[in-house]
């Protein structure tokens, strides 16, 4: 039994500065104290519903959808099948390495959280300080990128619906946004027992349910089914290439596939970021991650099989007046009543995902602003008596991710917002790995998950896979880029980062010391 596990067998009391309140915590709490915090949430999300939301901020149909494009212009249906196969034994390193972490350390500060206890003493703060930044950055923007594709599917239902007599705009889209991101904004301030319940639905809806055939299963089958003599062989189905990138190079152009589930499989950190709302959080929150990860691996590649087969003409489908090609493939396969049906159910996928992608940026937003890390740290670390969860953090979320949104009037907007939301959370997701294989090799007090000797090989693997693919994504999508299309992922990041790095040289470095407990100056000691 480790020294973590012996402290957690048994009941401790945790006793306020001036002496006069105790209270018994429950291993959870026990563990959270620990670490430095105090219980501020009910902790009301189970296994399975922890395992739903992070499921559901990774939205397999909705999310194949809104980035069928991408492997479409890189790759054709070589793209489609491989440019999504490949990433995922990668990926899956990257989640391994961060489920032994939660497990390790399960509280909402996450990432940042972990680097700081795994950075050296010296830089414990600026590490702490780089991964947080990078967290909540990929956070707003995915918020944004997933609620701008939710957007661009009601616009496409709209012009499908009126055989393409109506075809909102640039501003009307963006106005879809803004209606999104408020309704989300209510949404994710409700408490944690109705987001719980809220989860369990979504998993029904995509499909995960035991004996439901979901939304991700009809769009496959369908695809596969009344595709009928359309559907190409299966040798084109898994070997056919085409380059429509607009880089010569086709081996380059082939890379640029990996966009798509790169975007797709990110957010997994939300169970970290939940944790405190979690029930036996050191088993249920690396679960979480690993079976959601997996999950959408495995029915992310069958569905891009299913959409290879199908697309019989690549050319055809990249020339549609719909903002996602994949509306159009789906019209295509299944006519117009049969498109609208399907597309309705994946666009209910799509805000569920949003909202559960908000819940998680909001907690990421509170943990930062809770060790004063944010402009106006005393409003964003607020917790609302009747509901228990970080409101005003759901809006500071809602409202940069609508900032951001104004990138929707480019022709590149969600290349530049997948782009900037995989850049910012998986350099948050490098780095306490690649600390955890330098200088906190023997600093981890191993969970209830742990990776064993694995530990080292897997996170060398992790943290040069997002070297590579933080390079791969500062690329614009062709050699030759216009202003509307270039890729203004790089103007999102390098904004947060030189904000940030001037922070911290004039100000930061003197007042930030990395996380900050909050259990003041209560003592823990065991039940007599």
């Amino acid at each position: 039994m480790s020294k973590r596990e012996e402290k957690s067998a048994t009941n401790v009391t945790i006793v306020d500065a001036g002496g006069d309140t105790a209270r018994v915590l429950k291993e959870d709490d026990v563990l959270l104290a620990e670490l430095g915090y105090k219980s501020e949430f009910k902790r009301e999300f189970s296994l399975v519903e922890t395992i739903a939301f992070a499921f559901s901020i990774m939205g397999v149909v909705a999310s194949v959808s809104s980035t069928y494009s991408f492997p479409l212009e890189s790759g054709g249906h070589v793209g489609m099948v491989w440019g999504w196969f490949i990433p995922c034994f990668f990926v899956m390193t990257v989640a391994a390495s961060m489920a032994e972490m939660v497990s390790s350390m399960p509280t909402s500060a996450g990432l940042y959280y972990f680097s700081a206890k795994l950075a050296p003493p010296r830089w414990s703060a600026l590490a702490s300080w780089i991964t947080g930044w990078a967290n909540i950055t990929g956070q707003v923007t995915l918020v944004c990128s997933i609620d701008f594709t939710c957007a661009q599917m009601i616009t496409s239902a709209i012009t499908v619906g009126s055989d393409g007599t109506v075809v909102p705009s640039d501003g009307a889209t963006y106005g879809i946004l803004l209606a999104i991101l408020f309704s989300h904004g209510i949404v994710c301030s409700a408490a944690t027992r109705v987001l719980a319940r809220l989860n369990l639905f979504y998993v029904i809806v995509n499909g995960e349910g035991d004996e439901t055939v979901g939304t991700t299963i009809a769009a496959i089958a369908s695809l596969l089914v009344y595709s009928g003599d359309n559907r190409v062989s299966t040798r084109d189905a898994f070997t056919l290439f085409q380059n429509n990138t607009g880089w010569s190079n086709n081996g380059w152009a082939f890379l640029l596939a990996f966009t798509a589930p790169m975007w797709t499989l990110t957010g997994y950190d939300s169970a970290a970021h939940i944790s405190e709302e979690v029930s036996n959080a050191q088993y249920t929150a690396p679960i979480a991650i690993l079976v959601g990860v997996f999950g959408t691996q495995a029915l992310g590649w069958l569905l891009f099989i299913a959409a290879s087969f199908a697309t019989s003409s690549v050319t055809d489908i990249l020339g549609t007046d719909l903002p996602l090609p994949m509306g159009q493939l789906f019209l295509n396969v299944l006519g117009k009543r049969g498109m609208l049906a399907i597309w309705s159910f994946i666009i209910v996928v799509q805000y569920v995902t949003g909202a559960a992608q908000g819940v998680d940026a909001s907690r990421v937003v509170f943990a930062f602003a809770r060790d004063n890390a944010l402009p106006g740290s005393r409003w964003w670390k607020k917790v609302n008596p009747h509901t228990l969860t970080p409101v005003n953090a759901v809006w500071f979320v809602m409202i940069g991710a609508a900032v951001c949104g104004l990138l929707g009037f480019s022709a590149a907007a969600l290349s530049s917002l997948a782009g900037a939301a995989v850049i910012g959370l998986y350099v948050s997701y490098a780095t306490p790995i690649f600390l955890r294989i330098t200088s906190g090799r023997n600093k981890l007090v191993p969970g209830t998950f742990t990776l064993g000797r694995w530990y080292m090989p897997i996170g060398i693997v992790a943290v040069s896979w997002v070297t590579f693919i933080v390079i791969l994504l500062l690329f614009p999508p062709s050699q030759a880029p216009t202003a509307p299309s270039m890729n203004y992922a790089v103007v999102l990041i390098m904004g947060v980062f030189i904000f940030a790095s001037i922070s911290w040289v004039l100000s930061a470095h003197k007042w930030f010391h990395g996380p900050i407990s909050n259990v003041h100056d209560g003592v823990v000691e065991k039940e007599l």
